[in-house]
């Protein structure tokens, strides 16, 4: 339970070098899909964390000061980003709380995969699967995590709610669903996510590293994503 114990096992999206190369080369035969650990992984971030026990408050750790949430925002690279791996890229916020900050790439796409390799790769017959899904890039840590990034109307037990008008679901019910026609209205696939320790995306913040904007549907699902930093960046709402 990742979640559970950021400021101990939280990875850090700073840590992981040359996994974007591999990301975007990946092949289903090398990578296995992980649906069903990336849904147990939601459910965890929907959890409290356990009360602390108590403790001699010399030896007590700092906690992260109070901040607005900028879950179900837009976290937008500034033009000074220094990470190229981060360089230009739109990051849709999952969860922002004083235990860290966990988002997803929206616009770095993978290449277009079969459906029917999607399938096998869930362990799912091909059958008379045809046509190519187009998968993204989600961040560096964990790129063998399948999340799905979706509109609100289409919700499962393990869904994350993103604000009232999005949802992140980690399992492959959800990826049989979009293929059946009986999925979201609108959906994005990604492979990894970036996330932030206690403190971490706030020193970010502080260095200029990135601005903020409000999420948009046609921004996430539809627009060109060779556009999409440019058509964020216009909408940015904190000059940093």
């Amino acid at each position: 339970m990742w979640w559970r114990a950021p400021t101990r096992n939280w990875p850090s999206r700073c840590r992981i070098a040359g996994v974007r190369r591999e990301a975007g080369g990946m092949s289903f035969g090398r990578w296995k899909i992980r649906f069903a650990i990336a849904a147990a992984a939601l459910l965890a971030l929907a959890a409290p964390p356990p009360a602390a026990a108590p403790s001699d408050p010399a030896e007590t750790p700092k906690q992260a000061p109070a901040h607005p949430s900028l879950a179900g925002q837009f976290l937008v690279a500034a033009e000074t980003m220094g990470d190229p791996r981060f360089a230009q890229t739109v990051i849709l916020m999952v969860r922002h709380d004083a235990n860290g900050a966990l988002g997803i790439v929206i616009n770095r796409p993978l290449r277009e995969r079969p459906v029917g390799d999607l399938l096998e790769a869930l362990g799912e017959p091909r059958g008379e699967a045809t046509g190519n899904m187009r998968l993204f890039f989600g961040g560096p840590v964990q790129p063998e995590l399948g999340f799905v990034i979706h509109t609100a109307d289409y919700r499962r037990p393990e869904s994350f709610p993103i604000g009232s008008r999005f949802a992140m679901t980690g399992s492959k019910e959800i990826i049989a669903d979009i293929l059946k026609g009986k999925g979201p209205r609108k959906s994005l696939i990604a492979f990894g996510y970036a996330g932030w320790a206690a403190g971490q995306l706030e020193n970010e913040l502080k260095l200029n590293a990135w601005h903020t904007a409000a999420a948009d549907e046609h921004l996430i699902f539809d627009e060109d994503r060779g556009r999409l930093w440019e058509r964020a960046m216009e909408r940015r709402t904190r000059e940093l």
